[in-house]
């Protein structure tokens, strides 16, 4: 089982259709699950301690919903750059370990520190800055990529 966790809900058509695409590719290979958080509102984000608040806020949400035994991968811009080869090998990996997987894509001012202390590996997709809604499909596509290695498939190239 792979669930994504992402704070804030995609409300972009043209790209659900992308994250739909790639959860029904990926339901060959293993079930997937995207679950929505509430993001909170941020105007005053640029407070150092509110800032602190609404990260704490948000990870604790995830953290509730996050079981003893996942085998958590947060997308973290401080996190292991690495390309779709060794992720594949990763991701293998950590499959059959058994323990569900669970992808999290934190809110807008980044994870809260309790998250980062319960990632078992953080990954930082890239260099670039790029939309939560997109990061969502990359991270799909890449975990349909890592099948598809896997599998010695031709979707690779």
């Amino acid at each position: 089982m792979i669930k994504l966790f992402c704070i804030g809900k995609n409300k972009d058509s043209s790209l659900r259709k992308w994250e739909d695409e790639y959860k029904k590719r990926l339901s060959a290979f293993d079930k997937i699950e995207v679950v929505e958080f509430k993001d909170e509102p941020d105007s005053h984000s640029e407070r150092e301690k509110e800032a602190e608040k609404i990260k704490e806020i948000e990870g604790a949400r995830v953290l509730d919903k996050i079981k003893s035994d996942d085998f958590v991968i947060l997308l973290d811009l401080h996190g292991k750059t690495v390309d779709s080869i060794e992720f594949s090998k990763l991701r293998s990996q950590w499959t059959r370990t058994s323990k569900p997987l669970v992808f999290v894509i934190a809110g807008s001012l980044g994870p809260s520190a309790d998250l980062v202390k319960r990632a078992n590996w953080r990954w930082k997709l890239s260099d670039l800055t790029m939309t939560h809604l997109m990061c969502r499909v990359l991270v799909l596509e890449q975990i349909y990529r890592s099948f598809m290695i896997e599998a010695g498939r031709r979707y690779h190239k």
